[in-house]
């Protein structure tokens, strides 16, 4: 449930056309609905201005649609992370509105239009090995209402392929970098631009990459100001921070 919504109960009530004990029915399960197996957060959208969105990793595909099935009644899209095509295939059971993003391991189920920014989010990488943690964070923003570029293998053992592209990296007014290896992508870009950087460190690497850790390391340690590091391989949290600083600077256009 959104803001708007909420706001169209409470004009329904004013103005006479929903009653009270019908107000308060569709109401009742703000802040949480309780299944047992899990708390839906209904309040979320309220509160962070996204409803709550679905990991599905160690989750039983019974749980999921069982969560899925009581989201669909507030009409929100449901964006699920970390899900593969078992999943969606169980959600397709369930809905017609649903679209599944393979690389990024994103199912969507749309329900309402969603709408674009005007400022932008550009997403880099490193290679083309780091795109589907950078299709995670794309798929991510975009869902959350952004507009949102791309920029893929672009890495510094080519250094000449990212300053060709030096007008993408001047539009945009975040900047999440995908990479792995040593990580040291989002350090130059970091050098390049005078807006939020957020760096992504990926897995992918030789052995003394230790499953990211090096990259981790080496974007944490970065010489360049205003870069911002989310864990390994989370993709999703690099869109969803650059979507929340985003509809600040729209607030403010």
């Amino acid at each position: 449930m959104t803001n708007e919504d909420i706001k169209k109960i409470l004009e329904g009530v004013k103005d006479g056309n929903v009653d009270i004990d019908s107000a308060m029915d569709r109401l009742k399960d703000l802040p949480f609905e309780d299944l047992g197996y899990a708390k839906i957060d209904h309040h979320r959208g309220l509160r962070n201005g996204y409803p709550e969105v679905i990991y599905c990793q160690g989750k039983s595909i019974e749980h999921i649609k069982g969560i899925v099935e009581k989201m669909l009644l507030r009409e929100n899209n449901i964006l699920l992370t970390r899900a593969n095509i078992d999943i969606y295939n169980a959600i397709k059971e369930i809905t017609d509105d649903v679209e599944y993003h393979e690389l990024a391991r994103i199912v969507l189920v749309k329900k309402r239009e969603i709408g674009t920014t005007d400022s932008k989010i550009l997403v880099v990488t490193g290679g083309t090995s780091d795109i589907p943690v950078a299709d995670e964070a794309y798929i991510t923003a975009k869902v959350l209402g952004n507009s949102v570029d791309k920029l893929y293998d672009v890495g510094v053992a080519g250094i000449h392929r990212l300053l060709s592209h030096r007008e993408k990296l001047d539009e945009a007014n975040i900047i999440i970098v995908v990479a792995g290896m040593e990580g040291a992508l989002a350090s130059v870009v970091g050098g390049l631009v005078d807006k939020p950087v957020i760096a992504v460190p990926t897995s992918i690497g030789y052995g003394a990459n230790f499953n990211g850790l090096a990259a981790l390391l080496a974007m944490l340690n970065s010489c360049a100001s205003g870069v911002g590091v989310v864990n390994i391989d989370n993709g999703f949290g690099a869109g969803y921070l650059a979507s929340t600083i985003n509809r600040q600077i729209e607030k403010n256009r």
